[in-house]
This record gives C-alpha cells, structure tokens and sequence, in this order.
C-alpha cells in the first residue's frame, strides 16, 4: 500500500509554488530550531519566490527579519530544490501545534512502598489538623516513592 502523502505531494506539484510548501513546511521546525518553530510558521509562497512567515507577534516578525540571511540558508540546506528566495516575516495566525510531552510528564508516579507509607505517616503524626495532616502523609509517600524511582517530586 502506497502512503497519501506521496499522492498528496505530486498533486500539489501540479500547481506550482504550492507543491513547494509542502517541502518547506515539512523542513521548517528542523531548520529553525524548536522556539522558532512554535513562534512563527511558513504562511505562503509568493509567485516572486517569496516565503511569507507568520509569527507570533510583530516582536518576533522583526528579530526573525534580522536573522533572515541565515533562516534562508538553513532552507536552502535542508530543501535545495524549495528553497525561497526572500524571507517576510509578518504577525499572523500560527497554527496549534502538538506540543510535545516530556518523558517525565508521560510516566505514572511510581507507587509507594509500605516501608514509605509508614515512613510518611511516621512523618505526618504529630500535626493536630487531620486534613492537613492527611494532605502532609500523602505528598511524603509521594516524595519517599518518587525519590526511591529516581526522579524529582515536582
């Protein structure tokens, strides 16, 4: 089974500048870095050759712009056959990109064991408010426990 997105290119390519978005659009985050990536987006190509960049805000538009000479080159670079030949950053929409999840935020808190259960109750024991007792208790298992995995509590 053949993927889309091959069918999907030689179909834009048939209309010109915008078979070449698709190349630069794919390029994009791996030539501008992560940050830039999450704060401006390739927008259009003008018949002129001219790759319009969205960006976050006119603050953005205007640091992008004085780093245009070297955005372009890491185009040319990575898409030699799309490569723009002007960079105009503007303030525009940018679409919601997934944002990515830590490896941290992806795993489970590990559980805590009996000895650290009762070292947290140990620790809990003497503050008379029950609430905030119970409330102390379960953040030291979770701390005991996620320190014994390794890993910070926050």
């Amino acid at each position: 089974m053949e993927r889309l997105g091959g069918e999907v290119k030689r179909e834009l390519a048939r209309h010109g500048e915008a078979g070449v978005m698709v190349d630069v659009v794919a390029a994009w985050p791996a030539a501008v870095g992560e940050t830039v990536a999450a704060n401006a987006w390739p927008a259009r190509l003008a018949r002129d050759g001219t790759l319009h960049v969205h960006a976050a805000s006119s603050t953005w538009a205007f640091e992008l712009q004085q780093l245009e000479g070297e955005i372009a080159g890491r185009l040319r670079a990575a898409v030699p056959e799309a490569a723009p030949t002007r960079l105009r950053f503007v303030a525009g929409p940018l679409p919601e990109l997934p944002t990515p999840e830590s490896e941290h935020a992806r795993r489970l808190p590990p559980e805590p064991t009996r000895e650290q259960a009762r070292e947290a109750h140990e620790l809990a024991a003497t503050i008379d408010s029950e609430e905030l007792r119970k409330s102390v208790e379960k953040a030291a298992r979770m701390s005991l426990a996620s320190a014994a995995d390794g890993r910070s509590a926050c």
